[in-house]
């Protein structure tokens, strides 16, 4: 079995406010690339996991590893040898680790069902693992688990995702935020809440890794319809009116930084 794990996007995050638990209340929109990690499985006695692919030597554990919880969390037979092709940067805000995840269900899926309640062993293992198992356009509410659908009308669209490669762990960057509520996500369909959208993690993320903002600054200027910071970053995308723009773009990226990592495509 083969899947594709799909690079998410948070095309406008709200904060609205710390919550008693310690986590944060949101307003997202999940948005997904057609491109991301590749995850292969074939049976075998027992569950076991390999990394490869660009980042696959930064997953230092495997039994530790999000795949290996997900696959020790559903019931999938005897066993299964999965290889993890890790092709999106770690701790960059792309939910590498919840897409990845997310596949696991799909394979699950596909061979034996999902059991009842999967969406609650979804959310265990990561606030974003719910929405990267459809890997579809949705709104996520709450801690980003709650999810509700919004009609697709982004589907298609040019993006280019552009990582610094610097790594930036999810929490210090919650820490970051000021605190001050700004507002809920706007109303409408996928592209005025994106336009009109923002992202409250960004500048916490810029004050803990200014890399963010040369990104930014970058694809800026390449005329995108949007350029944004994705999660909690360091990972910033920008998206494009047509494919011959975007190309362009990372184009124009690759030869001013060729020490960022780039990945083109277009929204699912």
């Amino acid at each position: 079995m083969r899947e594709t794990a799909y690079a998410k996007l948070n095309l406008a995050l709200h904060v609205r406010r710390r919550r008693e638990d310690g986590y944060h209340e949101l307003e997202t929109l999940f948005a997904f690339v057609d491109a991301g990690d590749r995850l292969e499985a074939v049976p075998a006695p027992r569950d076991e996991l390999r990394t490869v692919g660009e980042f696959g030597g930064e997953l230092l554990d495997p039994f530790g590893n999000i795949v290996a919880r997900a696959l020790a969390g559903l019931p999938h037979g005897q066993g299964w040898s999965v290889t993890l092709e890790k092709n999106l940067p770690v701790a960059a805000g792309l939910g590498g680790g919840s897409a990845d995840a997310g596949a696991v269900f799909r394979m699950v899926e596909a061979a034996h069902g999902l059991p009842d309640g999967w969406q609650h062993r979804a959310s265990a293992l990561g606030a974003d693992v719910p929405a990267c198992v459809r890997s579809e356009a949705c709104i996520g509410l709450g801690t980003g688990t709650e999810l509700q659908p919004i009609p697709n009308t982004m589907a298609g669209t040019p993006v280019l995702l552009v990582n610094p490669r610097l790594p930036l762990a999810t929490g210090p960057v919650y820490a970051a935020w000021d605190g001050v509520d700004r507002g809920p996500m706007p109303q409408g369909d996928m592209r005025t809440i994106a336009l009109e959208g923002r992202n409250d993690l960004e500048a916490g993320a810029v004050g803990l890794c200014p890399a963010i903002a040369d990104v930014l600054t970058a694809l800026g200027e390449t005329a995108p319809l949007l350029a944004r910071m994705s999660g909690s970053g360091a990972t910033c995308f920008a998206l494009y009116e047509d494919m011959a723009q975007a190309e362009a773009a990372n184009v124009r990226i690759a030869e001013a930084h060729p020490g960022w990592w780039r990945l083109l495509g277009r929204l699912r």
